[in-house]
C-alpha cells in the first residue's frame, strides 16, 4: 500500500510545467508514495477548502509546487507605504492555493517539501518562513549529480513521511 501525501499544483501547466511535475510524481512513485490533489486525484463534494483539509487528514506529507499562474508586467508593490517600489519587470506569481494548502500542511504538522519556479517568491517560498529548504523545481530532462540530489531530497523526506504515516497509526 502507498503512502498518501498531499500535491499542492495547480491543475492547469504549461507543457514544461506538466513535466516538470511528471519528474516530481516520479519521484513519489519511486517512494512508494501516492499523490493527492483537488482536482487531480479527488474531487470535491463540498467547498473546495474545506475539502482540502479532508485530503490532507488523510496524508502524512506534503509538496508544494510553486509554478507560475500569474504575471505582472509592471506595477507598484506595497503602495501608499513606505516601502512602496515601481516594478518595471515582470513578476511571476504562484497560486494562492499553494499558500493555503501549505498552510493547512504546516498546522497538520506534515513533513512539507517545496519546489519554486525561478523569480516565484512570497509567502511559503520565502527563505526562512518555516523549517524547510526551499528546492528549484526540477527540468524535466534532469540527469547526473543533479538527478542524485533530487533522489536524496525526496528519499529523506519519504523517510519523515513514512515515521509520521507509521507513529500516527500506531499511536
Amino acid at each position: 500500500m502507498k503512502i498518501p501525501v498531499f500535491v499542492s499544483s495547480p491543475t492547469s501547466l504549461s507543457p514544461s510545467q506538466e513535466a516538470a511535475r511528471t519528474v516530481i510524481i516520479q519521484q513519489l512513485e519511486n517512494n512508494d508514495l501516492e499523490p493527492r490533489a483537488l482536482g487531480r486525484s479527488d474531487y470535491p463534494t463540498e467547498l473546495p477548502l474545506r475539502e482540502v483539509l479532508l485530503i490532507a487528514r488523510h496524508c502524512s506529507g506534503g509538496i508544494i509546487l510553486g509554478f507560475e499562474q500569474f504575471r505582472a508586467e509592471t506595477g507598484i508593490s506595497k503602495p501608499g507605504s513606505i516601502g512602496e517600489k515601481r516594478i518595471s519587470t515582470p513578476v511571476p506569481f504562484p497560486t494562492a492555493w499553494n499558500h493555503l494548502e501549505s498552510g493547512i500542511l504546516f498546522g497538520l504538522r506534515l513533513p512539507i517539501l517545496v519546489f519554486r519556479e525561478e523569480g516565484i517568491t512570497g509567502g511559503v517560498f520565502d527563505n526562512g518562513v518555516s523549517d524547510v529548504f526551499i528546492h528549484p523545481i526540477p527540468s524535466p530532462g534532469i540527469k547526473g549529480p543533479a538527478k542524485d540530489a533530487l533522489r536524496q531530497v525526496f528519499q529523506r523526506w519519504a523517510g519523515k513521511v513514512r515515521d509520521h504515516y507509521y507513529d500516527d497509526r500506531h499511536a
